[in-house]
């Protein structure tokens, strides 16, 4: 029968166990499912224990009657192997054992084992047929490996029995946490949901998913929770649906929620891991609110010489719906003057605009009345107990009237029947401390008399405004200030009117009452003074202080503010002359002012700009005298290691020894080096005279006078051509006597001059032909 093999591995005895028992009941509903019986042995006994593989030989057994039966070669018996995931152990994991009923253990088989990892993850001890787990394995990446087995003869590697695959599954752990894959998630609920029906509106469902085996225990059970939202919202564990958990919420009042979910596996059990995501919920709009005009009574004049369809005045109901929701309809229910007036609706504003129906007569009827219902075209039948959904005010159109250009924003109405004046809305002394308006009053009668007055009104001060700081509130401060001096005398302004005896008060903030910097001293007189209370300020350390200072005007009713003074800590001389109270200059050398500064700047540019002036003086005094038009023929400076070489040579002798013949007889001292030692001339070097002198032997003589000249350095002169020699046949070649215009000269004569001139002469015959093609090709 088969026996399993396992090793603890570091488990503990418990786990041990439970890895045994479950293994062996998921192996137990395996077993069979290959070939009908080959979950049973030979003797016919279920195998009862996983991890491990039995392999047996062709057999014959006798029946009952006598006969001889024949079994088919059965080859492995089918069963899996289990190891767990994410084993971090310093040995090996003993996944199971193989064996074949071949085996007599002397050592003739040897077990062999492919496919999936072989070798890699699961290695096999060839004798004993134990199979390790070399690597951790991960679930997530790789559920099971399929491998083949098969046992062999040791000596001549010959199958003892067919191969035959078997299955390791890696066993799941829980190592993977819940994720929201579609998060962050955003919903829309519309405002006053219903939380009788089914514990709550259901406004959207979150999932989770985990990586775990979801076969295997608890691992990837989850379990949903709310960690932020509440009481507003709420989620069912099982399903993630969130649900409104608060009736009446309403849109006019807040209408996003921020709602986290957490999602937890092991059933939410402590242990268990979990993943978090935000859901965004926006309460949308509902018929919820009637329409409002702020006013009940509404106050309007119009002259008796306006004509029909001119407008008289507006007002317009308030509905904080959006949309349709807050859409309002208008129309006139009663009045004396239905008659005479008219409404209509402003498409943009949505205001109502009442308009002249009929040219009114004062004199016959100086006032009249109009009743204005304001409702909502569309109701929702939910919310009709929360209604009417509708409002009504009254218009008095009077005689009495103030004209609009003189009280463009309408603070006032007049009373058309006594004439009394009346705000419409709050007054602001600050803002408009007086308010000239003009009253016109007509005359009812047969004489149409009408009159105008002008009313100045003053706007009376009440306390509502807190004092502040009078003038900047920032203080430069020294550095090496002493403790007990003022820094700064502090005043404060105050917007209202000052009554008599009244004075502010200054105290510190609660906050830094018991600061060591700075002190404060009411000097009851509405100034207050800063005193130092240390010394040993520094910018490096801290250069900037924020003193909060509290004003109380003592008014009534009494207002206070607290403004922030802003300290600041600069550097100064011995006389206390504020220098800088930015921190960069302390990187700079120390008695340096910002006057030194600029000057050594300014001495550095100086010196650049003379640099750079000298550099191209240089350059330019370098520049050729001598340019040709079409041309650049001009003597060159050649650098030069050796000497020698033949006639077309040009680079193997100073040719700067052509510059004077005349000067053959005598000795020309060079410009370039200053002489230290003068040699005399050689005795017996004898030179021809100057009006004989045969160019050959003139160039030889020099180049061996230069030979043995110990004085002559290795390198050739610059040197100027002022002359070029006297009684050539060709002139002057300096280009400064060179006319402008083109030579007409002839210079077929330098063939004749031999093969040492050859190069000039086809340098002038060229250029001749040149102008000999040119200008045939214009004469053509």
């Amino acid at each position: 029968m088969a026996i399993v093999t396992m090793k603890r591995n570091g488990l503990g005895p418990l786990r041990a166990f439970l890895v045994l028992v479950g293994v062996s009941a998921l192996c137990s509903v395996a077993l069979g499912t290959r070939k009908g019986n080959a979950s049973l042995d030979q003797r016919g006994h279920r195998h009862r224990h996983p991890g491990h593989l039995s392999l047996h030989r062709h057999r014959q057994r006798a029946g009952k009657e006598g006969q001889v039966l024949h079994r088919s070669k059965r080859g492995w018996v089918w069963n899996q192997f289990f190891v767990i995931e994410e084993y971090t152990g310093p040995d090996p994991v003993l996944v199971g054992r193989l064996h074949s009923d071949v085996d007599s253990g002397i050592g003739n088989i040897k077990y062999i084992l492919s496919g999936e990892g072989a070798g890699t993850i699961f290695v096999i001890d060839d004798k004993t047929g134990n199979i390790h787990a070399t690597k951790t394995l991960d679930r997530e990446e790789q559920a099971q490996y399929t491998l083949t087995a098969q046992a062999v003869d040791r000596d001549t590697n010959k199958p003892l029995e067919p191969p035959s695959e078997f299955i390791v599954k890696v066993q799941d752990i829980n190592d993977n946490p819940p994720e929201f894959l579609h998060g962050p998630y955003y919903a829309r609920v519309p405002e006053m949901s219903n939380v009788a029906v089914q514990a709550g509106t259901s406004v959207m469902q979150v999932t989770a998913t985990d990586a775990d085996d979801p076969t295997y225990g608890n691992s990837a059970r989850l379990v949903y929770s709310i960690l932020q939202g509440q009481p507003y919202f709420s989620v069912e564990p099982q399903t993630g649906i969130i649900r409104t958990a608060l009736p009446n919420m309403d849109r006019e009042a807040r209408q996003e929620y921020d709602v986290v979910i957490q999602a937890k596996d092991m059933g939410g059990h402590m242990g268990g891991l979990s993943g978090t995501t935000e859901v965004k919920i926006t309460l949308t709009d509902v018929n919820d609110n009637p329409p409002k005009f702020p006013q009940s009574v509404y106050s309007m004049s119009v002259p008796e010489d306006k004509v029909p369809g001119e407008e008289v005045g507006r007002l317009k109901a308030k509905d904080p719906d959006l949309g349709d929701n807050g859409m309002v309809n208008y129309r006139l229910l009663d009045g004396d003057g239905l008659a005479m007036f008219e409404l209509r609706t402003d498409s943009e504003t949505r205001e109502a605009v009442i308009k002249l129906k009929k040219p009114v007569d004062f004199e016959t009827k100086r006032s009249y009345t109009l009743k204005v219902e304001g409702s909502n075209p569309h109701v929702d039948p939910q919310y009709l107990a929360w209604g009417p959904y509708k409002d009504e005010a009254t218009i008095k159109v009077h005689k009495y009237m103030i004209p609009l250009y003189t009280d463009i924003e309408q603070f006032f109405s007049i009373n058309a029947d006594d004439g009394k004046i009346t705000t419409t809305r709050p007054l602001d002394r600050e803002a408009q401390p007086w308010h000239n308006i003009s009253v016109s009053a007509t005359e009812i009668g047969g004489h149409h008399q009408d009159t105008k007055v002008r009313v100045n009104i003053k706007v009376k001060d009440v306390n509502d405004n807190a004092p502040e700081f009078a003038t900047n509130n920032e203080v430069l401060m020294c550095e090496t200030v002493a403790p007990g001096k003022v820094i700064e005398t502090v005043s404060a302004v105050d917007k209202d009117e000052m009554a008599h005896r009244q004075h502010f008060t200054f105290s510190l903030a609660p906050e830094v009452t018991h600061n060591h910097n700075f002190s404060l001293k009411d000097n009851r007189d509405s100034t207050a003074s800063i005193y130092v209370l240390r010394k040993g300020f520094s910018r490096l350390t801290q250069d900037v202080y924020y003193l909060p200072i509290e004003i109380n005007d003592n008014g009534f009713p009494a207002m206070s503010s607290t403004n922030t003074l802003t300290i600041r800590v600069c550097s100064c001389d011995s006389r206390d002359t504020i220098l800088s109270c930015n921190v960069e200059p302390y990187v700079l050398p120390a008695g340096l002012s910002t006057g030194a500064l600029i000057a050594i700047l300014a001495c550095i540019v100086i010196l650049l700009a003379i640099v750079v002036l000298f550099v191209a003086l240089r350059r330019q005094k370098k520049e050729p005298l001598i340019v040709f038009e079409e041309e650049d023929i001009r003597e060159n400076i050649i650098t030069y290691d050796d000497e020698g070489g033949g006639e077309e040579d040009t680079e193997a002798f100073d040719i700067a020894t052509l510059q004077n013949p005349d000067g053959a007889n005598g000795f020309l001292p060079r410009k370039d080096i200053k002489p230290e030692l003068q040699y005399p001339m050689r005795p017996g070097a004898g030179r021809p005279a100057a009006n004989s002198v045969d160019v050959d032997d003139f160039i030889k003589t020099r180049i061996a006078e230069a030979d043995s000249d110990p004085t002559a350095p290795p390198y050739d002169s610059i040197q100027i051509y002022g002359y070029e020699g006297r009684g050539s046949l060709a002139g002057s070649l300096s280009s400064l006597e060179s006319v402008t215009t083109e030579s007409d000269l002839d210079y077929d004569y330098l063939q004749s001059w031999g093969p040492r001139f050859k190069k000039l002469a086809d340098l002038y015959g060229t250029k001749d032909c040149f102008i000999n093609d040119g200008d045939d090709g214009e004469d053509s």
